[in-house]
């Protein structure tokens, strides 16, 4: 039972994250069109940057997730993944 419990909260994070970060890529393609008024267009980057932010937030704890499952003793001494390199 607790496998159906926390499988849904592993993934909201992910969904929340490709939702956001959809909306992000709108709102570029929306303000590179340069249709916009400049009201529309710094409400537009305000909203980008809490986005964007928000976005940031959930890959830094990705990352960090990362890090506790490489070394649950020393995440801080977890090297990070580089594509390429033989460990």
């Amino acid at each position: 039972m607790a496998k159906s419990t926390s499988a849904p909260a592993e993934t909201a994070p992910v969904a929340d994250f490709e939702h956001s970060l959809d909306e992000l890529e709108q709102l570029v393609a929306r303000m590179e069109g340069g249709e916009m008024s400049l009201d529309e267009s710094l409400s537009a980057f305000e909203r980008g940057i809490g986005l964007y932010r928000h976005c940031q937030q959930a890959l830094d704890q990705a990352e960090l997730r990362v890090r506790l499952l490489l070394d649950p003793e020393a995440p801080d001494k977890a090297e990070p993944f580089e594509p390429g390199k033989e460990p």
